[in-house]
């Protein structure tokens, strides 16, 4: 048996302490190739022209699409219990989420 493979189908995850203050993003950017998922999050505050990724995930896009159902399964178990997750906006069909609008050039 390899030193990596999970005894007992047991998989252990160490979780840093700073790793587990998280990192706050209220923005993400998602991008792909044939082969690959690129996730940017991005922090934007209001009044600020330039809004910076604070974390980068590349993925396989199977992973990408397991992400994807484990979001959509969490999303259904937080609404069954807090109710529904209103999204504002002029159209439901915005695929983007501006919180403080789109950032005013100055020159």
């Amino acid at each position: 048996m390899e030193e990596n493979t999970p005894q007992n189908g047991e998989l252990k995850i160490e979780l840093s302490p700073e790793v587990a203050e998280g990192v706050y993003a209220n923005l993400a950017i998602i991008a792909h190739s044939s082969s690959e998922m690129v996730l940017d999050f991005v922090r934007m505050l209001p009044g600020l022209p330039k809004a910076s990724v604070k974390s980068r995930i590349v993925m396989a896009p199977e992973h990408a699409k397991r992400l994807l159902l484990a979001l959509q399964e969490n999303v259904q178990r937080y609404e069954a219990s807090f109710g529904p997750i209103r999204i504002p906006g002029p159209a439901k069909e915005e695929r983007t989420a501006m919180p403080f609008g789109l950032p005013k050039g100055k020159a």
